[in-house]
C-alpha cells in the first residue's frame, strides 16, 4: 500500500503529517505542511498508512484503493472501517527525521519569510510526500500482534531504541550541488 502522492498539490490527505521537532521525542502537533519557523531539532515526516482493507484486493492499480484511511494523525485511534472497507489491519507510520539544523539561521532564508524547503520534485510546500509499505510476517506473527494489547510492553512484538534504528543507513546514491536560497530535502524510494 502507499500513502500520497508526489503529484498532490494541495495538503488534504490524512495520512501525510510534519511535526517541528524541539528534541527526539517531539510528536506534536504534526502539520499538513512544512514548518513555518526553524525547528531546534529538526523537521520530522510521519506517514500514517491506512488501516482498512476491502478484504479482497491484495492490491490496486494505484496502491492505494484496496486500502481506506480512517486516521486521525498522531497515532489517535482511527475511526470504525466503512461498509466499503470493513476489515481493520495494524495502524502503521513511519517517520524521517532530517536534520535541518543547519538552516535555522532566518537571515538565509527567503526574504518573504516563507520556509526554504522543496522535495526534490519541486514540491515546496510538502503535500507531495509519499510512502510505500510492502511486508510480510513469519508465521502467525502478526495475528499474535493482533490479539494483544499494550503491545510496546509485551512480549509478541519486539522493539528497538531509536539508537539502534539509527544505525540502518543507505549509501549515498545522488550528489547534488545546491545553489540559491532553497535546500532540497532527498528522498530513495524502491522499485515494486
Amino acid at each position: 500500500m502507499t500513502v500520497g502522492s508526489p503529484t498532490t498539490s494541495s495538503g488534504t490527505n490524512p495520512g501525510l503529517k510534519y511535526t517541528c521537532l524541539n528534541d527526539i521525542n517531539t510528536r506534536f502537533p504534526e502539520t499538513s505542511d512544512f514548518p513555518k519557523a526553524p525547528c531546534k531539532a529538526g523537521i520530522m515526516a510521519i506517514h500514517h498508512f491506512p488501516a482498512c482493507w476491502d478484504g479482497k484486493n491484495l492490491d490496486s492499480p494505484n496502491h492505494q484503493d484496496h486500502m481506506y484511511n480512517t486516521g486521525k494523525g498522531a497515532f489517535q485511534n482511527a475511526g470504525a472501517c466503512p461498509a466499503s472497507h470493513p476489515v481493520r489491519m495494524p495502524q502503521v507510520a513511519y517517520e524521517t527525521m532530517w536534520d535541518t539544523r543547519p538552516f535555522n539561521d532566518k537571515s538565509i532564508w527567503p526574504a518573504d519569510g516563507s520556509q526554504p524547503f522543496v522535495w526534490s520534485y519541486d514540491d515546496s510546500k510538502g503535500y507531495g510526500t509519499h510512502g510505500d509499505y510492502l511486508f510480510g510476517w513469519k508465521g502467525d506473527a502478526l495475528q499474535k500482534a493482533m490479539d494483544h494489547t499494550g503491545l510496546i510492553n509485551d512480549a509478541a512484538l519486539k522493539t528497538q531504541s531509536v539508537a539502534n534504528a539509527n544505525k540502518c543507513t543507505i549509501k549515498t546514491t545522488v550528489n547534488d550541488n545546491i545553489d540559491g536560497c532553497k535546500y532540497s530535502l532527498k528522498t530513495w524510494r524502491h522499485t515494486r
